[in-house]
């Protein structure tokens, strides 16, 4: 894939799925997940308290409202209730995905990691980005932007597992996987984090990361440009044609993903894996397109999930 388009287009190809919304009482939240209700690719279950679902209905689109009519509303005024109520629609299989409404991300992760009553899936929480570069050749991921601040080698390895499973989720058969590094070059005393993309890319030659190719260290002009890695010999099946740029830590990972999108006019979408199903996260400053596209990202990376 090339284009978010494509991805809004194959999530409407799957046919209608049921989002659980936890604390839906926010218009942007409102507005997106109506537009996904109105492509036919998500049927919102929304949580929370119906008063002030009801008034960020009024408010949503500048005042001109939305219809919430068609969608189930849950009674719940406590903010992680809400968030609780909402995984407890996924685990029982009653909605596909989950969506993070008027509540902290760490609230949401809180109720859907739990190990009892969760939608816990062994698996370390990342956050994944696909983005479209006007200056790349195809769809580009980008992880982890936003959860994990100093990532460990097993909390590299779950990361990239995700990472994979949405380049999968989008049609690529053997993602490419960057190690990110300021060099490309190992240097073990002053920059630790090319030790660790070293030891990765060692381990998947090995086989112990599976269905993906992964190389670095590789700076992010190596891993982007096969001009750049012609010109410094570097010889790699990754770079010049990553699919997935696996940031050393969450300030790269936040600056690239921000970057790319205020800089690069990307457009992007994105969602929370490591649970048993995809989480949405947007915020009021996302474009309606990045919104839909973060649904539409959802469904097709929980494809085995509850249909409407």
């Amino acid at each position: 894939m090339k284009q978010m388009q494509e991805i809004i287009a194959k999530a409407q190809q799957l046919g209608m799925k049921k989002l659980a919304v936890a604390s839906a009482q926010e218009a942007s939240v409102l507005e997106a997940v109506a537009d996904a209700f109105a492509h036919g690719i998500a049927e919102p279950i929304l949580v929370g308290d119906p008063d002030l679902i009801t008034a960020a209905a009024r408010e949503a689109f500048e005042g001109k409202g939305v219809d919430i009519s068609p969608f189930t509303i849950i009674p719940e005024k406590d903010l992680y209730r809400s968030a609780v109520k909402a995984v407890e629609l996924v685990r029982n299989r009653e909605a596909a995905f989950l969506m993070k409404g008027i509540i902290d991300t760490s609230l949401l992760l809180k109720a859907a990691l739990n190990k009892e009553t969760g939608i816990n899936a062994g698996r370390l929480a990342s956050h994944v980005a696909v983005m479209e570069v006007p200056t790349y050749h195809k769809l580009l991921l980008v992880t982890d932007a936003a959860i994990n601040i100093a990532p460990d080698l097993p909390a590299f390895i779950d990361i990239i597992n995700s990472a994979v499973q949405v380049a999968r989720a989008l049609d690529v058969g053997t993602p490419k996987v960057a190690m990110l590094a300021a060099v490309e070059k190992v240097n073990p005393d002053k920059m630790p984090c090319t030790v660790t993309a070293s030891i990765l890319t060692q381990m998947n030659r090995r086989g112990q990361i599976k269905g993906c190719i992964i190389d670095g260290p590789l700076a992010l002009d190596n891993a982007i440009s096969r001009e750049s890695a012609r010109i410094k010999k570097i010889v790699s099946d990754v770079a010049g044609d990553a699919d997935i740029l696996v940031a050393p830590d969450i300030e790269a990972g936040n600056i690239l993903y921000k970057c790319l999108l205020d800089l690069a006019q990307a457009r992007g979408a994105g969602i929370v894996m490591g649970a048993a199903a995809p989480i949405v996260l947007t915020s009021r400053a996302d474009t309606a397109e990045t919104k839909l596209a973060s649904i539409a990202l959802a469904s097709l990376t929980g494809n085995a999930g509850v249909r409407a």
